[in-house]
């Protein structure tokens, strides 16, 4: 696994943990920042032919 695929998915790793509790927390700002996040960082890997764990 590469560099980049390490720091994707631990990006999206951490994303994923903090759009799961500002859902869990009501905090629809920062659910809309963390879900444009992810779908910036899926993009990246796909542009990248990064394939990803579900």
């Amino acid at each position: 696994m590469g560099e980049l695929t390490r720091t994707i998915q631990q990006r999206l790793d951490d994303a994923y943990a903090s759009l799961r509790t500002a859902r869990a927390d009501g905090d629809t700002y920062l659910a809309d920042i963390r879900q444009e996040e992810i779908n910036e960082l899926l993009r990246i890997a796909a542009n990248n032919d990064i394939s990803l764990p579900d």
